[in-house]
């Protein structure tokens, strides 16, 4: 395990069920999440692993059972706590500094961090307005590899805790993934991560891997 995981628990789900037009995608689902701990979480599409990701990001209430993040519950808090890579980076027809900051004061210093953590800060600095640059609609002219990086940058500037990503690679070829991941667990330091993916081969070295189908969640056993 990672030597800055620790047995303080930070996040739990209590038998947690949620359904979406009367389909169950999650069934009584339990988890504790420990301070520092690199979580995967492995399973095919549709299996309920990208709604679990939602209700700890505090995006989605469950039907039954409780979702904490230190200790609170209303998804307002739960959000202050956390940051979302998402597998289709949703970027605004704004800058690329508005896209990181969206619109909070963030000291330079910060920036160049988190830009250099992102591996972003060559190819901006090769931009003829770099930071600056104004992405209008031509976002999607965007490598999915710069678009994502964006989207790590934009995470890690809120300094929250815990980083939750959900197929943060899914769109992209293998190299631009390993070296996106590699970035990201530079990046991440101590911050607790848990990861949702359908491919286990991206969770190597990680502390735990669970296994979700049919919206429930368990130890070991094969993906669904």
């Amino acid at each position: 395990m990672f030597n800055n995981v620790t047995n303080t628990v930070i996040a739990s789900l209590s038998d947690v069920s949620f359904s979406y037009k009367d389909k169950p995608i999650l069934r009584s689902v339990s988890l504790e999440i420990r301070s520092g701990e690199r979580l995967g979480i492995v399973g095919e599409s549709g299996c309920g692993k990208s709604t679990l990701l939602k209700i700890l990001a505090g995006l989605l209430s469950p039907d039954s059972g409780s979702a904490t993040i230190y200790g609170k519950s209303t998804l307002s808090e739960i959000r202050k706590h956390v940051a979302l890579v998402m597998q289709s980076p949703m970027l605004l027809p704004v800058t690329i500094y508005e896209n990181i900051t969206l619109g909070h004061e963030i000291p330079d210093e910060r920036i160049h961090e988190v830009l250099k953590q992102a591996s972003l800060l060559s190819w901006i600095e090769s931009l003829p307005d770099g930071i600056n640059t104004y992405l209008g609609d031509r976002a999607d002219e965007l490598s999915g590899g710069q678009a994502q990086r964006i989207s790590i940058a934009r995470a890690l500037c809120k300094d929250a805790p815990i980083l939750l990503l959900d197929e943060p690679t899914a769109s992209l070829d293998s190299a631009t993934a390993e070296s996106v991941l590699s970035s990201l667990d530079a990046a991440a330091g101590k911050r607790t991560i848990v990861h949702v993916t359908h491919q286990v081969e991206y969770l190597k070295n990680y502390d735990r891997i669970l296994h979700m189908k049919d919206g429930v969640l368990s130890e070991g056993g094969p993906a669904c």
